[in-house]
């Protein structure tokens, strides 16, 4: 069986697509092509649905692409241990990351990376889906989320904080609430995603339980960035992840900060930003590599947490340069 074709069929299934897959291994598209046919007529099943459209794997191809991903990455592990310690780290990595957080903070960090390291191949994957990354092939895996014993390895970098802010005109028109129980007379602006409409939690400390505090207003959305806008609009109050906010908004005065002698949550329970990998892949050389950058340019705390709200945050470029 040719290990090149493999190398293709694994591709394809990775991007759906012939012609990306030739561009990659800089190959003709019908080299790719003859070496998947000749694969299929090796194996006597088809893998492929082909359409004008889309390439996409049939129930047979899928059986086969996670037992064919799993023995490239053994004899691709294999070939990195009998490689020089100090050798460039090449070949590809798959990371998964929330939408959100992946947009805005780990698609410039995977910048930084491959300037680092200009023979590496990223496969980044947003989802907010709580994926097995076992089962997905994701080599890396960044979670918001409870702490589960889920047989993952890796680093949890802090607990999620929350940021509650409105604009200064709509703060100057309505009135700054002063207590959690004041918002339910404000315009509020919630994230409603698959389970539902959010609900906004808050405590005085953390030696306390979170409370939930009934609001609502006049903007839902399963888009958390155009709630940001709304409320940069003068729209109201909303409640998101700290990284969800561009910090130049707080110093340029665009957006301000409300009730931070309060800790703010959009659940009842602590969530937490963790980088993990399953066991098997951290014998990899190059995954723990890229672990340890990602690890290093988020820090503990995140770096857009490291400063207090009533102070002026540090931008991103300044915070997540290369050290």
């Amino acid at each position: 069986m040719n290990l090149q074709a493999l190398r293709y069929f694994l591709m394809v299934s990775t991007t759906g697509s012939f012609l990306a897959t030739a561009r990659h291994f800089e190959v003709p598209a019908s080299s790719v092509s003859r070496f998947i046919a000749s694969l299929e007529k090796e194996l006597g099943q088809q893998l492929f649905y082909r359409s004008t459209r889309a390439v996409r794997l049939t129930e047979q191809g899928q059986r086969y692409y996670s037992q064919v991903r799993e023995a490239i990455d053994l004899l691709d592990g294999a070939a990195e241990q009998l490689a020089h310690r100090d050798a460039s780290i090449r070949g590809l990595v798959r990371i998964n990351a929330p939408e959100a957080l992946g947009r805005l903070h780990i698609a410039q960090l995977i910048n930084q990376l491959q300037a680092r390291y200009p023979e590496l191949s990223i496969e980044l994957t947003l989802t907010d889906a709580l994926i097995d990354p076992v089962q997905e092939g994701a080599d890396i895996a960044i979670r918001v989320g409870p702490l589960v014993d889920s047989g993952l390895i890796g680093k949890v970098l802090s607990v999620q904080r929350y940021r509650l802010v409105a604009s200064p005109e709509y703060l100057a028109l309505h009135g700054t609430p002063q207590t959690p129980d004041e918002l339910r007379k404000h315009a509020c602006l919630l994230y409603k995603g698959q389970q539902g409409a959010q609900r906004w939690y808050f405590r005085p400390s953390s030696k306390e339980s979170f409370e939930p505090v009934d609001v609502s207003g006049p903007l839902r959305s399963n888009n958390a960035e155009v709630l940001v806008a709304a409320a940069m609009a003068g729209r109201g109050i909303v409640l998101l992840p700290s990284w969800m906010f561009n910090q130049e908004s707080f110093k340029e005065g665009k957006l301000s900060s409300v009730l931070t002698d309060w800790d703010r949550s959009a659940s009842p329970d602590d969530r937490w930003i963790q980088i993990l990998s399953p066991e098997n892949r951290l014998r990899s050389q190059k995954v723990r590599e890229v672990s340890a950058f990602l690890v290093d340019a988020i820090g503990s705390p995140p770096y857009w947490d490291r400063c207090d709200e009533h102070d002026v945050m540090t931008v991103f470029a300044t915070e997540t340069g290369e050290r």
